[in-house]
């Protein structure tokens, strides 16, 4: 399995610069770029620059961390997103990154369950239709907070079937799923070709609904059944690639090497216990 590094671990003070040579130094083999770190790259770099240096180096990019809130969105809103999507993937065609998560809406008022899964369908055909003629694969991202229109696992998945492309599945994030307890049968019961993403992390012991971003900690260090989660996932015959992604302001605030090594350290303490780490 090969791990990556995911740049909210350390977005409050690094660049994609920093953490790129830092991932570099402690052996990570792929990173997943926040699109506002990109762009604050491009500020003083270019596209070019980008793939010079992922050709010379053993890291690679994965993915494009995100295209927020797809759906219920007005039409000027989403015209936006599709935008923000062709330049990404016009991006990922010159430096081959070829996934994008793209992360459903919050907050959308008194929908039902087959009307959120209706439309974030609809928006998911929409920008895979964009994105396919660049061999670009979208990964819907469950966020586990009550409020968040698509919040578990199983929802998801259903999502992600009657989409029913090749070129959409999903991202398995551990904090999410735990925090709104989803169902270890919901992921027994998954093809995991549909497993785009997976982010490892962990996270205090708090009810299911209550866990917040910040509350994440080191893989290992938490409440998290972390072993249940690995396990499955070999069971079902993933082994693709993880990814470290943490929120925690206590971590933002250390020197950005020593967040990246522990990061890598701790991953690999516990996904080794499970899967063999390239």
């Amino acid at each position: 399995m090969k791990v990556a590094y995911n740049q909210a671990t350390t977005m409050k003070y690094s660049t994609l610069a920093k953490d790129l040579e830092y991932c570099e130094k402690h052996g990570y083999e792929l990173i997943e770029i926040r699109i506002d770190k990109l762009k604050e790259y491009l500020e003083e770099h270019t596209v070019e620059d980008l793939k010079s240096y992922f050709e010379r180096s053993r890291i690679k990019p994965y993915a494009f961390n995100a295209l927020e809130f797809i759906s219920f969105r007005a039409e000027s809103d989403f015209k936006q997103i599709v935008e923000d999507l062709e330049w990404l993937c016009r991006i990922g065609e010159e430096i081959n990154c070829k996934k994008i998560i793209a992360v459903p809406t919050f907050d959308v008022g008194e929908y039902t369950q087959a009307q959120i899964k209706a439309e974030t369908a609809r928006a998911l055909h929409e920008l895979a239709e964009l994105a396919e003629p660049y061999g670009v694969k979208l990964a819907l991202e469950f966020v586990g907070y009550p409020n968040c229109s698509v919040n578990t696992l199983g929802q998801a998945y259903d999502i992600v079937q009657e989409v029913n492309r090749p070129s959409v599945g999903l991202v398995l994030d551990c904090f999410h799923f735990h925090a709104m307890n989803s169902s270890l049968e919901d992921l027994k019961r998954m093809d995991a070709k549909h497993i785009f993403v997976f982010h490892i992390d962990d996270c205090e012991d708090l009810p299911v609904g209550a866990l917040r971003d910040h509350q994440r900690v080191w893989p290992g260090e938490g409440a998290i059944d972390l072993d249940r989660i690995l396990a499955t996932l070999k069971e079902i015959g993933y082994g693709e690639m993880v990814s470290i992604e943490l929120f925690r302001p206590e971590y933002w605030e250390w020197e950005i090497e020593k967040t990246i090594r522990i990061g890598k350290e701790t991953t690999e303490r516990v996904i080794s216990k499970y899967f063999e780490v390239e």
